[in-house]
């Protein structure tokens, strides 16, 4: 079969293997963003005159018709294809003739990548961003009806100072908004069109008009100049990884929370039969599996935000083919992200708070008698923590 960069030369069968990896199978996700930026670009091409009408609708058809048989499996991704943007053009060549070799002027598989990549984060954001409000929705419903129920705050792992199942919900869903907020960030700095940069340099002696293909694919704004574009890659993916990792750190700090409030010792709380699992050997066991996953896989994002960091350090400028490498790590820290933020949403559904086994003692209110004093006798706070110290120290 013929590759877009295909001179007539001999492949070496292992060295397609390695560098192509396995760009055929991470690209099942990005056939829908790459027919969007493939229709906007050749609609762009018949505006300024460089494609007919009737081509550009030929393409558009054929186009919109392979998104059909692909999603109905008539045919796939090929290792010999390397990535969906080969399969495409070659499939669509194959569908409506010649005219489907028309698509590629003014672009690069650079450009071509990038944008479908783009258009496939600002999606993952948002429904990341979606997940991240059912969660919150799941805190609230739990405050809203067990949130009265005391709960000893804990620092250094022991009882500290009274506090609730209110405030500890309320923690947490301040920690996701939070993570919310750096989702929208994360999506402000990939909302840029690169269609149209090509291989870095742009399109010389090309009319394009790039700020019809950022009009036609929703971007805020078209990445200028086309050097930077390049430049870029690496940063849209690492922010959006960061911004999963912190994400993440308060799902795993929510999980271990819960996994200390399931055990014996505790038994602060009861999770309902269907999101724990049995033992292989002890027939009374119920086990937290779900809280411990979600809390080794914030382990696997971070790491997938280091993968990404080390590939791009200290590279030069312009394209270089080691940005292939962020695809698999981005992928993955989104997927695992959005299962473990569900998850957990579905799981604090059906959680319920033992008031019957939470008990204070009486230690936990001491800071609140040193306050008291303060008020009651005007003396300095150093001077009532002293005093009511010597209660709690014989």
């Amino acid at each position: 079969m013929s590759r877009l960069w295909d001179k007539g030369l001999p492949l070496d069968q292992r060295v397609l293997n390695y560098t192509a990896g396995e760009d055929h199978l991470l690209d099942a996700r990005l056939i829908t963003y790459d027919v969007r930026a493939s229709i906007a670009h050749a609609e762009m091409l018949s505006i300024i005159g460089l494609l007919t009408e009737d081509h550009c609708q030929k393409i558009t058809n054929g186009l919109k018709q392979l998104l059909v048989d692909y999603n109905k499996g008539k045919w796939k991704i090929n290792l010999e294809d390397e990535d969906i943007h080969t399969a495409l053009e070659v499939n669509l060549t194959q569908l409506i003739g010649e005219v489907g070799g028309r698509i590629h002027l003014g672009r690069s598989r650079n450009d071509q990548v990038l944008v479908a990549l783009r258009l496939y984060m600002l999606d993952a954001i948002d429904e990341i961003s979606l997940s991240t409000d059912k969660l919150c929705d799941s805190l609230d419903s739990l405050k809203q009806r067990q949130g009265k129920i005391s709960l000893p705050g804990m620092t250094h792992m022991q009882h500290a100072m009274p506090s609730s199942v209110g405030l500890w919900c309320e923690a947490f869903i301040e920690a996701f908004e939070d993570g919310k907020t750096g989702l929208r960030n994360a999506k402000i700095r990939s909302n840029k069109n690169p269609l149209g940069s090509a291989a870095g340099y742009g399109t010389p002696g090309l009319p394009l008009d790039r700020s019809i293909t950022t009009e036609k694919l929703g971007f805020a704004e078209t990445q200028l100049p086309v050097t930077a574009v390049q430049l870029s890659r690496g940063k849209g993916e690492a922010h959006l990884l960061f911004e999963l990792t912190m994400v993440m750190q308060d799902l795993g700090r929510l999980a271990s929370d819960l996994l200390l409030y399931y055990t014996q010792e505790f038994s602060y709380i009861s999770l309902a039969p269907e999101v724990t699992t049995g033992s292989s050997i002890m027939p009374q066991k119920r086990n937290p599996d779900v809280l411990e996953l979600i809390r080794a896989s914030t382990a696997t994002v971070h790491a997938c935000l280091n993968e990404c960091l080390m590939i791009v350090a200290k590279l030069p400028s312009g394209f270089q083919r080691d940005l292939q490498k962020i695809k698999a790590p981005l992928f993955r820290a989104i997927d695992i992200s959005t299962e473990s933020i569900e998850i957990m949403a579905y799981l604090i559904s059906s959680l319920e708070f033992l008031p019957e086994n939470i008990k204070l003692d009486k230690n936990l209110f001491a800071a609140e008698e040193a306050y008291k004093l303060v008020l009651d006798e005007g003396i300095s706070f150093r001077e009532a923590y002293r005093r009511i110290g010597k209660n709690y120290n014989k």
